[in-house]
């Protein structure tokens, strides 16, 4: 019985010894073969442009601003601000008197960033947010200098959700960005582009007091634009919209639109920045 148990072990060990000289040695390219095998598949992936993942992340904070002038209310022609969004129309599928524009959330208490020209002299301010709760809101503080108002939304929904910001400081020409808003009231929409300029001045297309340290940016902006969020390509906002470059009366955009850095805007609200 042991003889047969000793013939066994030396029979196992004899064929161990032969799979290892006849097997076939590693080969030293598998590791590097997978590693090009994953990167072929990486390329197949469709991802989500930066654009587009910045679209998503502020989008929830963008709002549809309305604001109703009576005729008899509507501001005198003769004042003048730099920024250049048109007067108070009716064509825009709003109905008379109603100005389109666009706001950002920067405290999800309902706190929304947006431009004078778009509230000021509004008989009544209306919001719409991301997942369509509509209620009214109340301007609560200005800084016509830099053409900002500050808006309080009365109803907000209960997971509104505020923007991030980040510094416009940490801008540079080049430098990827996005806006985000209702253009003529369609939206909201996104268009990307670059930083085209740093501390910039613009007077508006009808002249008046200038803006200065404008962030200058190429991303398609019109009327209705305004007062909307200017975000790097994480989504964090670094301007809100103000104003076009537009020579003709149409006041279409030619490839060149302002914004005010986001220090100056939160400051308009009382809040700090970052």
């Amino acid at each position: 019985m042991a003889a047969a148990v000793a013939l066994m072990i030396a029979l196992g060990a004899l064929g161990l010894a032969m799979h290892t000289r006849f097997a076939p040695a590693p080969d030293p390219l598998a590791g590097e073969a997978f590693q090009e095998a994953m990167a072929r598949g990486l390329e197949k992936l469709t991802l989500p442009s930066q654009a587009a993942r910045a679209h998503e992340v502020i989008r929830p904070s963008v709002v549809l601003v309305e604001a109703t002038r009576e005729p008899r209310a509507a501001g005198p022609a003769t004042r003048k601000r730099g920024a250049a969004a048109p007067e108070p129309r009716g064509d825009e599928g709003q109905g008379p008197g109603t100005q389109v524009g666009t706001g950002v959330v920067i405290v999800d208490k309902g706190v929304i960033l947006t431009n004078l020209h778009v509230v000021e002299g509004a008989s009544a301010i209306r919001v719409t947010f991301f997942d369509g709760t509509q209620g009214e809101a109340r301007v609560i503080g200005t800084q016509p200098e830099n053409d900002l108002a500050v808006l309080q939304a009365l109803t907000i929904p209960d997971d509104l959700v505020a923007a991030s910001l980040r510094s416009s400081a940490d801008l540079a020409v080049g430098d990827l960005v996005v806006a985000v808003g209702f253009p003529f009231g369609i939206g909201p929409s996104t268009s990307a582009g670059v930083v085209s300029g740093l501390k910039r001045e613009h007077a508006g297309n009808e002249g008046g007091q200038p803006i200065r340290n404008l962030i200058q940016f190429d991303a398609a902006a019109n009327p209705g634009n305004s007062g909307g969020p200017l975000v790097n390509a994480e989504g964090e906002v670094v301007g809100v919209v103000t104003g076009i470059l537009s020579p003709g009366r149409q006041r279409s955009f030619i490839g060149i639109a302002f914004a005010v850095p986001i220090e100056t805007a939160a400051s308009a609200a009382g809040v700090p920045p970052f």
